[in-house]
Order: structure tokens, then C-alpha cells, then sequence
């Protein structure tokens, strides 16, 4: 299997996880919040800061479809790299706040590092591309 195959691959799964994950969080996220790795339920009517991060994961999913679907695979591996830091503040988030540090490390570190992976390997395919010298057409005389 190609490079850009198992790259496309990756990504796709990514776009579906993180689609599944933030529209657990808005449709029930009482349900989904202990998976989050966060030792409470939010105080008072905290519950929408739980919508606010499903919103914010469904967003993200979208964007980078679109760029998988549309085939701006340079783009598409930058937000890659930009979009793992979200992860990783979860990852902190959770640490931070005397979470679960299995939940941590499992799920928001292992995915924020498999996107960077994914998207350093875009990147990769990608160079050559990038790095190609504009050719003007010739003109007539």
C-alpha cells in the first residue's frame, strides 16, 4: 500500500473519530463526559461547556474533510499538526484537573501523537510537490 493511501487512510479515520466523538457531546453528554478522562460532572448547568467541546471536535472533523475530500493534502497535513494541539489540551486539560491520567495518556496523547504522525507523513508525501519550482509557460515571440 502507498504512502498516500495509508496517509488518506489515517486521515479519514481521524475525520470519523473525531465527528463520533464530538457529536456524543452534543447529543448526550452526560453519557459521554466520563470517557473524557475528568474526575466530575461539571457543577450547575456546566453541561454546555460539554456541548461547546463537541461543537469544537465536530468543526474540526469538517474542516479537515474538507480538505481530504477536495484533495489539498499540504493544507490537510498542516492542520494535522495545528489541530493535534487540541488533543494535547485535552491531554493537559485532564492532568490539570486530577483526571483520570490512563485517560490522558490513552486516548488524548496517543491521538494528538498519531495526528502529528499523520500529519508529519502528509507532509512528507507532499514535499516534493511543495518544493517544485514554478514553471512559466513560454511566451510567443
Amino acid at each position: 500500500m502507498s504512502l498516500r493511501k495509508i496517509n488518506t487512510v489515517l486521515a479519514a479515520a481521524f475525520i470519523l473519530f473525531i465527528l463520533w466523538f464530538g457529536t456524543e457531546f452534543i447529543l448526550s453528554p452526560e453519557t459521554t463526559a466520563p470517557g473524557f478522562g475528568l474526575p466530575s460532572w461539571p457543577p450547575g448547568d456546566g453541561g454546555g461547556f460539554l456541548v461547546v467541546k463537541g461543537v469544537r471536535d465536530v468543526v474540526m472533523a469538517l474542516v479537515l474533510g474538507v480538505l481530504l475530500v477536495t484533495g489539498h493534502r499540504r493544507a490537510l497535513g498542516w492542520v494535522l499538526l495545528v489541530e493535534a494541539l487540541a488533543a494535547y489540551g485535552d491531554m493537559a486539560n485532564v492532568l490539570a484537573h486530577h483526571g483520570s491520567v490512563a485517560t490522558a495518556l490513552g486516548v488524548h496523547c496517543l491521538t494528538a501523537t498519531l495526528m502529528v504522525v499523520n500529519g508529519l507523513l502528509i507532509m512528507r508525501e507532499t514535499r516534493n510537490v511543495a518544493a517544485a519550482p514554478a514553471t512559466t509557460a513560454p511566451q510567443p515571440a
